[in-house]
């Protein structure tokens, strides 16, 4: 059976879809063929039986362009596949439904964003299956959706040796730098912890996307010069899949307070590497122990980031994403719905 994937980037080094690589990589060892269409490729390394077009993006090509691409690739390969899998942008299912029905192609969609707008709606009735990380990651009701978790390569993502705090000691944040993510609160919760006497430092790496983000970057900017934070906290900008790694490895504690509600994938990294956790986030309150888990009060944060100072990372988090959240579990489980 041959498998067509719909995805935004094919491309190993994105800091933010990169992970997606490996997803294909597994994919290809499910299906004898696998078709990938993508809106940008960067660099590849897929085995023999996938290949990979694109819509134009990396070449500059206009967004007609890219509709005309995309049509000329779905009919000009349907004889070579015989599923359709969608991986987040649920307007490639619009477009593409019309044709894919009339072929008899079963169109899968795997969507995780509390966002709910009309494309999702209309993609939702389109769609034959949807798969989501959590319940929390998708918002429609409806009888297609399967919970599967996330896809980490616990290989990958793995502490390195044993666990000894570092010197100093170093508190990190790996997301897009945005109102949403919460660094100004994070800053804050950092200063509260320096007039205790706490040493350490908070490192940020991510980068602003939108106009928005970079003026609420600027904003954390200066209240971490305000208060005389410049010497502990850093922005370390966005870092390739293959080296953010390294800042997991080289952290102690790792902080997430976003509120898009959603199983963040970077706090599922962050416990695959034996990182303690700090989270706001409504999708993990079942998921990590009350002693990790917050709410936005800097001071509380302050309070939980203290007392976790104090102890070895728990190993029953790691054992959370091997279990419920591993690529190597995931995308043969999805598979297998595909192919029903």
């Amino acid at each position: 059976m041959n498998l067509l994937i719909i995805t935004q980037k094919a491309d190993k080094n994105d800091p933010i879809l990169g992970f997606f690589h490996r997803w294909i990589e597994e994919f290809s060892k499910q299906f004898e063929n696998v078709i990938v269409i993508c809106l940008y490729r960067g660099e590849c390394s897929f085995p023999a039986n996938v290949k990979v077009l694109s819509l134009g993006k990396e070449k500059g090509e206009s967004k007609f362009k890219y509709i005309a691409n995309f049509y000329r690739y779905t009919w000009g390969e349907r004889k070579n596949y015989d599923k359709v899998f969608v991986h987040m942008n649920q307007v490639y299912v619009i477009l593409g439904a019309l044709l894919w029905k009339s072929l008899g192609k079963k169109i899968t969609l795997w969507y995780t964003h509390r966002m709910v707008g009309t494309s999702l709606r209309i993609a939702t009735a389109l769609s034959d299956t949807i798969f989501t990380a959590s319940k929390e990651s998708f918002r429609l009701e409806s009888e297609k959706v399967m919970v599967m978790g996330h896809g980490i390569d616990t290989d990958i993502f793995s502490p390195l040796g044993a666990q000894q705090a570092h010197d100093p000691y170093t508190i990190l944040s790996v997301s897009r730098i945005s109102s949403t993510k919460n660094q100004l609160v994070m800053a804050e919760a950092f200063a509260i912890l320096k007039q205790r006497g706490f040493k350490g430092k908070l490192v940020f790496v991510g980068s602003p996307i939108t106009a928005s983000d970079e003026a609420y970057q600027k904003k954390v900017i200066e209240y971490i010069e305000k208060e005389g934070l410049k010497n502990e906290i850093s922005f370390e900008g966005s870092s390739k899949p293959h080296l953010v790694i390294n800042a997991y490895r080289n952290a102690d504690l790792f902080i997430n307070l976003s509120t898009t509600g959603s199983v963040d994938k970077a706090v599922l990294e962050a416990m695959a590497c034996g990182l303690q956790i700090v989270t706001s986030n409504e999708a993990f309150k079942d998921i990590v122990p009350e002693k990790n888990y917050c709410s936005l009060q800097p001071s509380e944060i302050a309070e939980k980031i203290l007392a976790l100072s104090n102890e070895k990372a728990d190993s029953a988090l790691r054992q959370h994403v091997v279990e419920k959240n591993n690529i190597k579990n995931l995308i043969p489980a999805v598979s297998a719905l595909i192919k029903k």
